[in-house]
């Protein structure tokens, strides 16, 4: 079947749009059209066993047994629909059309009923009914011929993904939240899989794909597509999860549009409730949404963190709660099949994120410790940086990460930084905030698709190659290049003493003081202290401050609480001041305490000897504190550094716009 058959048969269940105007949003179109499609679709495919289904549904009926596995069997599909029912007929009996419909629908099987519930078919049902509609839509679609031997699986796949994305154009304020554009997902999928193309040519091969924030499953049909493309004998199984219930009917509704199984599609949230604990794949790609914070699911995710530690999926860290794009990375790593001794075995990650995951959290946080564990277990393979404005709902730069876990010689203990991001043309027409596109070569576009994919497998040699004409385009790093020790580097507090208004009612303010029971007297002593009222060092001051104590008839306090409430009010820093110390050793001033992130495997004494001592050579390291972190500055190195205009050209040019304006106010004038 040809792209103009595909698109015709997708007009005409587009057509029924015609019928719901004025009564439905624009937006709203998909919601009666995409589960009618699928409702004539799912009659079509059924419609050579229906006799067989209703003889076997009446024979175990009249028995009392539950039939599910025999109905299933004489359907030869993994649901059926037990009514005598069609949609033609069900239209034809306009005033009957809601009853029979409901009726229709409630005789299929568990899995298809369920697919309609997410559509909330019923509540549609309802509405177009009202409107006096219903049956005119159902005889719109009863015209629609949608047999298997006219329309393959595959072919209806494309269909149903053209309507997806239609609905996704009509509802672009949320388009971005189900739907990733299909050249994005061409590019991941390329980059997902390029690398195994010979081993996925081999007959009889079999490969699962996974995506835990499915959508629509477009990730995931796009994958079997490229798998299928390198061999049409190929298995594919997807398998999928989605919080979003319209969402997930759709993507639901696809499986069972192309045969594909729809129980490897889970409802619910992949962190609290994993529809596929303990399942391993050999692919897995998600689009999960950017920024977006889990605190429904803080309980559950904190439980397994702290109960379950490196068994779980988030042993090594959290993020931020407002920010879940790690923990869906993390899940993914928990899903990787395990590498065999021989070396097979292994999964593929391909994951979008925008670019906070590449460096928020400092060392010893959440997301640094999660970035430390992939680095330091030789996972991540690269990172490709896309052009801005390539989604619908955010004009934001964005990044693929490619993990694996059975990493290429050539790859081991490397990851490679790919910049695409002048890699796009203008569209023609914006829909939302996407304003760029990848070019696939058709149509006089430019190929960007195939030339970052063809970069991407020849980055380590460009990158080592300083004549390759994209070698600025591509770096290649060790893993410990990421990595840095967080060292605090502390100075000694130095402090003069006095007495002044200021420091005397520093003094008096203090609780430890107003406690004393000679409070009044200690302080009436000082104020009326007469000689030097500043002393260099501590001793000094106590001694004197002691002795006017004495002499005023009062005692003077033990204790280290009255002692360090002294040094507070009458301590002043100064550069020039007494260090002071603690069991022998300097203080350090919180005041002065600073931070430096030093390369890690670099000696930080010998850091601390270059780049701190020549400007404070009374600094030193505090090792206790020392944390190791890992961020990966991507644009920090592809920064070309763009020296500023002269300034003779700016002067130019704004008086050639002040003669321009001139010319033009005279005009005006005129």
């Amino acid at each position: 079947m040809n792209s103009n058959k595909h698109t015709e048969l997708a007009n005409h269940a587009w057509s029924v749009a015609d019928l719901l105007r004025g009564d439905y949003k624009q937006s709203d179109y998909g919601k009666v059209i995409l589960p009618f499609t699928v409702l004539r679709r799912l009659e079509c495919v059924l419609e050579p066993t229906r006799q067989k289904v209703a003889e076997t549904a009446a024979l175990y009926e009249s028995q009392d047994i539950d039939g599910d596995y025999f109905l299933r069997k004489a359907s030869g599909h993994s649901f059926y629909n037990k009514s005598a029912l069609t949609l033609k007929m069900i239209a034809a009996d306009p005033q009957n059309a809601a009853k029979n419909l409901q009726v229709y629908v409630g005789s299929f099987s568990e899995n298809a009923t369920e697919v309609l519930d997410k559509y909330e078919f019923a509540q549609q049902i309802k509405k177009l009914d009202s409107a006096n509609l219903l049956y005119q839509v159902i005889g719109k679609f009863t015209d629609l011929d949608l047999r298997p031997e006219v329309v393959s699986n595959h072919n209806m796949g494309y269909i149903f993904e053209e309507l997806i994305r239609r609905f996704a154009e009509q509802s672009n304020e949320t388009a971005g939240e189900h739907f990733t554009p299909r050249e994005v997902i061409r590019l991941m999928v390329n980059l997902l899989i390029a690398p195994d193309g010979d081993a996925l040519s081999l007959p009889g091969v079999v490969r699962t794909v996974m995506d835990p924030a499915c959508g629509t499953g477009g990730m995931l049909s796009a994958a079997e597509e490229h798998i299928k493309a390198l061999n049409p004998d190929a298995t594919v199984e997807v398998y999928g999860q989605e919080l979003n219930p319209e969402s997930w009917a759709i993507c639901r509704s696809d499986l069972m549009i192309k045969g594909q199984d729809p129980e490897n599609i889970a409802f619910g949230n992949s962190f609290s409730d994993d529809g596929h604990q303990r399942e391993k794949f050999d692919y897995l790609l998600a689009n999960p949404p950017f920024g977006v914070e889990w605190k429904k699911v803080k309980e559950d995710v904190e439980y397994e963190h702290t109960n379950l530690g490196d068994s779980g999926r988030f042993g090594a860290g959290l993020p931020r709660i407002n920010d879940g794009s790690l923990l869906f990375l993390q899940h993914m790593i928990s899903k990787m099949k395990p590498v065999d001794a021989k070396g097979g075995g292994g999964s593929r990650i391909a994951i979008v994120f925008n670019g906070s995951p590449l460096f928020t959290g400092a060392a010893g946080s959440g997301e640094s410790e999660i970035r430390r564990w992939i680095l330091e277990n030789d996972w991540l393979e690269a990172i490709v940086a896309l052009p801005d404005q390539l989604f619908y709902n955010t004009g934001i730069s964005t990044y693929f990460w490619i993990l694996t876990n059975r990493k290429d010689a050539q790859h081991k203990g490397k990851v490679v930084l790919l910049d695409a991001r002048d890699q796009w043309m203008k569209m023609r027409k914006s829909l939302g905030d996407k304003r760029k596109e990848l070019g696939d070569g058709s149509g006089g576009k430019p190929n960007h698709i195939a030339d970052i994919t063809r970069l991407y497998g020849d980055a380590v040699a460009a990158a080592a190659d300083a004549e390759h004409p994209l070698h600025g385009k591509v770096k290649v790093f060790n893993n410990t290049a990421f990595g840095y020790q967080r060292i605090t580097v502390e100075r000694p507090l130095k402090l003069r003493f006095e007495l002044t208004e200021e420091t005397l009612a520093a003094l008096e303010a203090s609780k430890v003081i107003q406690k004393l029971p000679n409070a009044s007297a200690l302080m009436e002593a000082f104020k009326a202290m007469e000689g030097p009222r500043s002393w260099a060092t501590k001793s000094e001051a106590w001694v004197a401050l002691k002795d006017t104590a004495v002499a005023a008839g009062t005692t003077w306090p033990s204790g280290a609480s009255f002692s360090k409430a002294v040094r507070e009010a009458a301590g002043v820093r100064d550069p020039e001041g007494e260090v002071q110390k603690v069991k022998g050793q300097s203080e350090p001033d919180s005041e002065l305490r600073n931070y430096e992130n030093v390369p890690l495997g670099e000696d930080v004494e010998e850091y601390l000897k270059r780049e701190v001592h020549p400007h404070v050579p009374d600094a030193w390291i505090d090792h206790t504190k020392t944390k190791v972190g890992y961020e990966i500055p991507f644009t920090r190195h592809f920064y070309v550094y763009k020296p500023p205009r002269p300034l003779t050209e700016i002067d130019a040019e704004l008086k050639a716009l002040e003669a321009e304006i001139q010319a033009l106010l005279g005009e005006v004038t005129e």
